[in-house]
């Protein structure tokens, strides 16, 4: 039977506070990686962010912290090179990956990178969830199927984030939504809820932070 994929409810009040508390602390750039050997020690649980080049990853990431520049947002498709790492406190990772698909850099650099990203997640063993960010205005792409895919083979349970729901127009919204839970029932490593959020309304980030607090 196929799972519904129902979007993420409200965390209750106690969630929703260890979640708040986890992104009002600390939140330090720890460093960027370009190879594997320059990974951080595996001393505590990591959630990664991972999407096409322009999702809004970057956006969505300093929303949660509320942190205006601590990811590197950019109109250019493809600037983060780098395995970006983030210290939530003393318990945990956020890992932003490189964008994948179309990127406005050389291709032998893209292939680099986009090596990198498969190393990553085939490989640390501290990895709990990634979190897959789709455009809520075009849904799951060609593109997002290789790393679905990826996931479920390294069997990296992945969660589906939908960014920029403040862009669709409530009308279009269930077309969507049943696009990518369509898409969604065919890979077995789909944690079956997905989050819808905006950046720029906060819609969503209170579930989000809860989600990855409860992440451990």
């Amino acid at each position: 039977m196929a799972l519904p994929f129902p979007l993420a409810p409200e965390p209750d009040q106690h969630a929703s506070e260890t979640g708040r508390k986890l992104f009002a602390g600390p939140v330090d750039f720890v460093k960027g990686v370009v190879a594997m050997s320059g990974l951080p020690p595996a001393d505590r649980a990591e959630v990664c962010f991972a999407g096409r080049s322009n999702v809004g990853k970057s956006s969505l990431i300093n929303a949660l912290t509320g942190r205006k520049a601590l990811a590197r947002a950019s109109n250019t498709p493809g600037r983060t090179q780098e395995i970006n790492y983030f210290a939530l406190g003393d318990s945990h990772y956020l890992v932003d990956l490189p964008g994948y698909g179309y990127a406005n850099a050389p291709l032998p650099k893209v292939a680099a990178w986009q090596a990198l990203l498969k190393q990553y997640l085939s490989g640390r063993v501290t990895l709990r969830r990634a979190f897959v960010l789709i455009d809520a205005r075009h849904g799951i792409k060609e593109v997002d199927e290789e790393i679905l895919s990826l996931l479920d083979s390294a069997a990296v349970t992945f969660q589906c984030v939908l960014t920029k729901a403040d862009k669709v127009k409530a009308k279009d919204r269930e077309a969507v939504l049943t696009q990518v839970r369509g898409k969604l029932a065919k890979h077995p490593a789909a944690f079956p809820e997905i989050i819808l959020t905006s950046s720029e309304k906060g819609d969503g980030l209170a579930t989000l932070r809860a989600t990855i607090a409860s992440v451990a």
